[in-house]
């Protein structure tokens, strides 16, 4: 296992995820307050592949370099308020979902072995065949 690598990875992951809201907050005033602008960047992401965040807004540079510092701006915000949030937040969402899945899984080990032994109870009165 390799903690550092993998707590990098997420970084990223989350660093592309919060340019990607920072591109969806800023279509949304736009739609109120500019909306030939917020087609020209609707398109434009359209086109434009926004999951990779930082080769998204390199290339934004070369279009508009206003909304290159407006996502820029909207992401530094999202992520100063989102963060605080989110360690507790994983690791409770993380606890709980593994007892759900520990939940079903018992459930269904339980539920087959007892259909398995029913079988075999209903075979050996049929029959001399042995379920051992």
């Amino acid at each position: 296992m390799y903690p550092k690598k993998i707590a990098n990875d997420t970084a990223e992951v989350i660093q592309n995820y919060l340019t990607y809201q920072a591109v969806r907050v800023i279509l949304d005033q736009l739609s109120e307050t500019n909306p030939k602008q917020a087609i020209w960047l609707r398109q434009y992401t359209a086109s434009h592949n926004i999951q990779k965040g930082e080769l998204f807004i390199e290339g934004l540079m070369g279009e508009d370099k206003e909304l290159v510092m407006r996502i820029l701006k909207v992401r530094e915000y999202l992520a100063s308020e989102v963060m605080e949030f989110m360690p507790q937040m994983v690791r409770h969402r993380m606890s709980q979902a593994n007892v759900e899945h520990r939940r079903q899984l018992l459930e269904r080990l339980t539920s087959s072995s007892s259909v398995s032994s029913t079988s075999c109870e209903s075979e050996n009165d049929d029959s001399t065949s042995n379920c051992d």
